[in-house]
Parts: C-alpha cells; sequence; structure tokens
C-alpha cells in the first residue's frame, strides 16, 4: 500500500480526528487557564500593592539604610557595611531594650490570656444576662490605643486619678503609676492587659463555642465536675485557639509602642523604654536612621526567631480535633 493510500485510511483519519480534538482541547484548557491566572492577579492586584507599598518596600529601605550611615539631616552619608549593628550590639542598646521588652511581654501576655480564659470560660454558660457580660468584655477592642491610653493617664494621675482615689479610700498609700521606675512598667503592663482584653476574649470565647455539646453532655452524664471538664476537655479542643492567642500576643507586645510614647516615652530612667520605642528614638528624633533601621531589621530576626520556635516547640502539644 502507498502512503497516500496509507495517508487516507480509516485508522490515519481517526487518528487525525483524534488528535486534532485534543490538540483544542488542550489548547481551549490553556486559554481557560490563562483567564483564570490573568482573573485572579487582577483582583489581588490591590492588595499586591499595598504590601509592595506598605510592606516590602520599607523593608528593602530598611535593609538599605542599615548598610549606611546618615547625617543629621537624614540623608545618606556613606556606606557602612555591618557597623550599625556592630553599634547597636557594642552601646547596650539591644540587650537593654530587649530585657525591657522580655519583661513587658511576660507581665503582659500570660496575664491577658489567663484573664481573657476565665472571663470567656464564665460566660460561655448561655444564662440570662450573659449576652450584657459579654458585650462589656468585648468592648476594649473598639478602642484605638491613642484613646485607651488617655483614659488610662487619667487613672494613672498620682493626684486626680481614680486609682489612687480608691486605694485612698481604702486607706492605702498612692502608688506613682507612671513617675517611679519600680511601677511604670507595671502600670504599662495593667493598662496593655486591659487594651488586648477584648481580642483575646473575643477569640477564645469563639474557640469554646466551636466545642460541641455533646461532648459536654456526655461528661455531664459520666459524673464529671465542671472544673474537671474544663480541663480535660475544654483545655485540650481549645488549645488551637490558645495557641493562635498566644502566638499573636506575643509578636503584638514586641510591637508595642503607642501606649508608651503617650503615657512614659521610655521613661522613668528607661524603665519603660522597650525597643521598639528605642527604634523611634534613633530614627526619628535622633535622625540616626541608618541605626535605627539596623534595630528594626534586628527585632525582626527577634520576632521571626520567636515565632518559628513557637510553630515547631509549642505546636506540638497543640490537639486538632
Amino acid at each position: 500500500m502507498s502512503d497516500l493510500d496509507n495517508q487516507f485510511s480509516l485508522p490515519a483519519i481517526k487518528r487525525r480526528i483524534t488528535s486534532n480534538y485534543y490538540n483544542r482541547r488542550t489548547t481551549s484548557l490553556r486559554l481557560q487557564r490563562m483567564r483564570e491566572n490573568v482573573l485572579a492577579y487582577g483582583f489581588l492586584a490591590p492588595s499586591l500593592l499595598l504590601f509592595a507599598v506598605f510592606l516590602f518596600y520599607p523593608m528593602f529601605k530598611s535593609v538599605y539604610l542599615s548598610l549606611h550611615s546618615t547625617d543629621p539631616t537624614g540623608q545618606i552619608a556613606a556606606y557602612v557595611g555591618l557597623d550599625n549593628f556592630k553599634a547597636v550590639f557594642q552601646s547596650g542598646l539591644f540587650m537593654q531594650g530587649m530585657k525591657v521588652t522580655l519583661l513587658f511581654v511576660l507581665f503582659t501576655v500570660p496575664t491577658g490570656i489567663f484573664v481573657a480564659l476565665i472571663l470567656a470560660a464564665l460566660t460561655h454558660n448561655r444564662f440570662k444576662g450573659m449576652r450584657v457580660f459579654q458585650f462589656v468584655f468585648s468592648l476594649p477592642v473598639v478602642l484605638s490605643v491613642g484613646s485607651s491610653a488617655v483614659i488610662w493617664k487619667f487613672l494613672f494621675h498620682p493626684t486626680l486619678g481614680m486609682l489612687n482615689y480608691l486605694l485612698g479610700k481604702a486607706g492605702i498609700d498612692p502608688i506613682p503609676w507612671l513617675t517611679s521606675p519600680d511601677w511604670a512598667l507595671v502600670s504599662i503592663s495593667i493598662m496593655t492587659i486591659w487594651m488586648n482584653l477584648g481580642f483575646n476574649y473575643i477569640i477564645l470565647s469563639s474557640g469554646l463555642q466551636g466545642i460541641p455539646d455533646e461532648i459536654y453532655e456526655s461528661a455531664k452524664m459520666d459524673g464529671a465536675s465542671a472544673l474537671l471538664t474544663f480541663r480535660k476537655i475544654s483545655m485540650p479542643l481549645l488549645s488551637p485557639t490558645l495557641f493562635f492567642v498566644t502566638v499573636v500576643s506575643i509578636i503584638g507586645a514586641f510591637q508595642s509602642f503607642g501606649q508608651i510614647n503617650i503615657l512614659t516615652r521610655g521613661g522613668p530612667m528607661d524603665s519603660t523604654n522597650v525597643f521598639v520605642y528605642s527604634i523611634y528614638q534613633e530614627a526619628f528624633v535622633n535622625f540616626r536612621f541608618g541605626t535605627g533601621s539596623a534595630q528594626a531589621l534586628i527585632l525582626f530576626a527577634v520576632i521571626m526567631l520567636l515565632t518559628l520556635l513557637q510553630f515547631k516547640w509549642v505546636e506540638r502539644k497543640v490537639h486538632y480535633q
């Protein structure tokens, strides 16, 4: 049989038809996939633009500034390599700032989560009037840092503040809340715990509501007490929510700035000079943007390291359903 006969044979025609069908199908799928990708990137474009302007560009700019020195006007003066990082460690800024920051984290994160957990457990039962308490405990989340700090600044006032007034009524001497190095960080921590209470309470309360009621009913039928049920059932099932709140709270505590700037400005005697406020002073008060950028990158590395450690070690104890 000749080649011409082979080309126009029935099997050859079927093969060409099948090949053309699959080629058209492949082309159609590629065009469909391309249209979907274009549509997806179109929806992502606004977010990517915002990230590029407010996240990626500042980060790259910080890396660039950390490798340069600046003049008193904040302009680039010279390339110094890693000298800014060496200056941070040699000056003691890192250790002093980290010491205060770690104390602040230790004061605020465990206490804030514990208080929010207790309130969430107490208001978990659907008794009459519980909605009012849930609303009250959630209120701090709607206030900005500036508004909360101004409110607490009046409460902490040494002579006109409500806290010292109540202490005086109880026969206790007034406390120098914001003027004593021994009390300033504690005062800032109390205000921060209250400020974060609304967010922690809402998240933990939602986590408790996500636990099926059948589990509690089964434990009650087995004769388990309320405390035993909470410890053996609620806490393990709530561990993913607790892990999330812990990670977010630690990151937020390391980045706290507004309340410290309004209430104490890092004082007295640098007792509330957390690492973020030290970055602010170095960059926007002393106009040493190189050293300030180096501190910011160091803080970023510390937060990232702590977060990775939490995901590596703490998440192992998280009980996922």
